[in-house]
């Protein structure tokens, strides 16, 4: 591109507009959604990499991420492990040695020789060979180290072959035009809720040099998008106020014979939730129900007995659940019931993976209005699936969905009714915070555990006890159980998330003395193979299931009865809660293991709150109460709906303020119609219905 010809660079200019990127490079930021410089000034670091002082080997901990100045001893030995290239030698200081390991990097051993004086910052690890560092990044001259000591590296979501210095570099290159962004927040409002100025924010949250700037910015930041959220569910809500006319739906013989049939008492919670749900039905008003419990408390029975109800009512029911793997997790369930107890209903289910002769199939279905049960994921709500009768949805996992995919459903209601909507939710919040992110809904709460499901055993331990774990992990595995195995390293490392993972599996099998079989499972998979390795573990294929987060939700391996969390402290305590749902689910005696390498009192005794209690809500209102500013550098610590930046939780302060803001907005300009309101309803408008879908996380 002749330069000298452009127009000046604005916001809407393409990324060839700044110095260094050409076609190539604008296209691999075009594949992480990056089409113009406003796009690229608008994608926010995903975390920090925070550079401190070296420290001496005999300073290392398990866990710890640092830096080390010392000699390379021995020689630089170049191999293989289990079909992977490895790059290993030591380094020495004054205080000692540590082994130091690459995976992958075959050029490394061109870099560094024998003898030579380096600083190395990486991950330390323990493993069969004593204390490791795994990946460190070489510095052959202290002066390069000193240019980052201090600082707070912004670290990008990007994709492979685009660097995060590359992405650093564009956004320098960019600066100049951070003032050209113009501010949506009337400034009456800015200066009542004490907020700086956007441009001011964004320039800061991508190059923050000092803490309290950086909370101010990253406040302001989690403002916009919790108040763009609020006001988008307040006026949907004031758009949906005139309740619609829907079927009414009573329970009939199957329903009656699914209960009687069970070999269990439904809890009282289940029985209170049931009723309130049949009320609704019956009411011939549009219900909209929130079934909120904790993990394994029997959600999905009472919603089975609902679209039961609509069966029975000569009513289509459907089911729609965030990932394929759960969809058929539930499709498979609910056919094993029926055939088991010879109830007299139809199931089909329907993914993207469904073939297309089914597929037309299941739409036929839909369209003849055959009473029924359909369960699948988004593939529910899109235009070919067209419902003749439709009587009541079922969303899990709500914080997957969002408002506007709940309203796409209700569409999908025949003639003058629009049918009943409930929607599930395993994630236990705070109740002020629950009236604001389920401001739309009725609740019914369900507080209590089936009988007979046995307490999981918690503990919190030191990475420096990491042998005793993985003991003990062989035991259990010894005894025919498996084990799930979580790995953060995944949201912090600077390689790409698969190298990272596959660096982590083969340290971690490198710690046991017999062979184990380990699948890892990580964002950037593809669909397919996830449901394979998924697949493998829930048929006892694999021992340990070495993964990142995107286990938290609806997968039941009851087999499986370790879970070991590394470096719990960076989770929030409501999402190590959902995590830690994920055993337990079978007869025998379950055990979470909170894995840290801190000593800091505030650290051990937070964790100590969901190492002493599995009472979701409990830890909920404990996790708001203990969240500070300390959590917010480093990995965002989620557990609740996908926004951006904002964590309800650590933010809630922020959210309230958020809320008090919206009401004050609406009261003064119902429809945000006020010219002080043009450009954050322009702003909201533009969305594309982002901050209420809240789609799933690449599971």
């Amino acid at each position: 591109m002749n330069r000298a010809n452009q127009q000046p660079a604005d916001l809407n200019s393409d990324l060839t507009i700044l110095k260094g990127i050409g076609e190539k490079t604008a296209g691999l930021f075009r594949q992480c959604g990056i089409e113009t410089v406003g796009d690229l000034l608008t994608s926010f670091p995903r975390s920090y990499d925070r550079y401190e002082d070296p420290v001496t080997i005999a300073e290392l901990s398990p866990g710890e991420t640092a830096a080390v100045a010392g000699t390379i001893k021995g020689p630089v030995r170049m191999g293989r492990n289990r079909k992977l290239a490895v790059t290993s030698t030591m380094l020495a200081d004054l205080t000692g040695t540590v082994n130091v390991v690459w995976f992958r990097i075959p050029y490394i051993s061109k870099t560094i020789r024998s003898g030579q004086a380096v600083i190395l910052r990486g991950s330390c690890q323990n493993t069969r060979r004593g204390l490791t560092l795994s990946q460190p990044e070489i510095f052959t001259d202290p002066s390069k180290y000193s240019l980052k000591l201090h600082s707070m590296q912004p670290v990008y979501r990007r994709t492979g072959g685009l660097s995060n210095q590359a992405f650093i570099k564009a956004v320098r290159e960019a600066l100049p035009l951070f003032d050209q962004i113009v501010d949506p927040i009337d400034p009456e409002l800015l200066k009542r809720y004490q907020l700086m100025p956007l441009s001011n924010a964004l320039k800061i949250l991508h190059f923050p040099e000092e803490d309290e700037a950086y909370i101010e910015a990253r406040n302001r930041l989690c403002f916009d998008e919790f108040l763009e959220f609020i006001l988008k569910l307040r006026l949907f809500r004031s758009d949906s106020a005139e309740r619609k006319d829907a079927p009414v739906i009573r329970s009939g013989k199957r329903v009656d014979k699914l209960i009687g049939s069970l070999p269990y008492q439904l809890t009282s919670g289940q029985r209170h939730a049931l009723d309130d749900i049949s009320a609704d039905l019956a009411s011939g008003t549009a219900m909209s129900r929130l079934i909120q419990g904790d993990v394994g408390c029997g959600k999905t029975i009472v919603a089975l007995l609902a679209l039961l109800s609509a069966v029975d009512s000569g009513c289509q029911g459907a089911l729609m659940a965030p990932t394929q793997v759960l969809a058929l997790q539930h499709y498979e369930t609910i056919r094993s019931l029926f055939d088991r107890y010879h109830i007299d209903c139809d199931v089909d289910l329907l993914t993207g993976d469904t073939k297309a002769s089914t597929r037309n199939e299941i739409y036929r279905k839909m369209a003849d209005g055959t009473p029924q049960i359909f369960i699948g994921t988004q593939t529910l709500i899109q235009q070919k699936a067209s419902f003749a009768n439709i009587g009541l949805v079922v969303t899990d996992e709500q914080h997957r969905f969002g408002v506007r995919q709940r309203l796409r459903f209700a569409e999908k209601g025949s003639g003058q009714y629009a049918p009943h909507i409930l929607v599930m939710s395993a994630t236990p919040i705070p109740r002020t915070l629950g009236m604001i992110m389920y401001g739309d809904l009725s609740i019914s709460l369900i507080n209590e555990l089936p009988q007979g499901r046995l307490p999981i055993k918690n503990a919190v331990m030191n990475t420096q006890d990491r042998n005793r774990v993985i003991r003990f992990i062989e035991k259990q595995i010894a005894n025919g159980h498996q084990v799930y195995c979580i790995c953060p390293l995944v949201e912090e490392s600077e390689s790409l998330d698969a190298e990272a993972v596959t660096t982590y599996v083969e340290t971690l099998k490198d710690s046991f003395e017999h062979p184990v079989s380990v699948g890892m499972l990580h964002g950037r998979m593809a669909g397919s193979d996830k449901e394979k390795i998924l697949s493998d573990f829930s048929d006892g294929k694999l021992d340990i299931l070495v993964s990142t987060t995107v286990v938290e939700v609806g997968i039941n391996v009851p087999n499986a009865t370790v879970m070991m969390i590394e470096n719990a402290d960076r989770f929030g305590l409501a999402q190590l809660h959902q995590l830690r749902g994920r055993i337990g689910r079978g007869s025998d005696q379950s055990y979470c293991i909170f894995l840290t390498s801190k000593t800091d009192p505030k650290v051990v005794d937070r964790l100590n709150v969901i190492g002493h209690c599995n009472d979701g809500f409990k830890i909920a209102e404990e996790d708001m109460k203990m969240r500070g500013p300390g959590d917010l550098f480093g990995m965002r610590q989620s557990g609740f709906m996908d926004f951006t930046i904002g964590d309800i939780f650590q933010d809630h302060a922020v959210l309230e303020k958020a809320s008090d803001a919206a009401d004050r907005i609406l009261m003064e300009s119902p429809d945000l119609s006020a010219e002080k309101y043009r450009l954050l309803k322009k702003k909201i408008d533009s969305s594309n219905d982002g901050l209420l879908t809240m789609t799933e996380r690449t599971l």
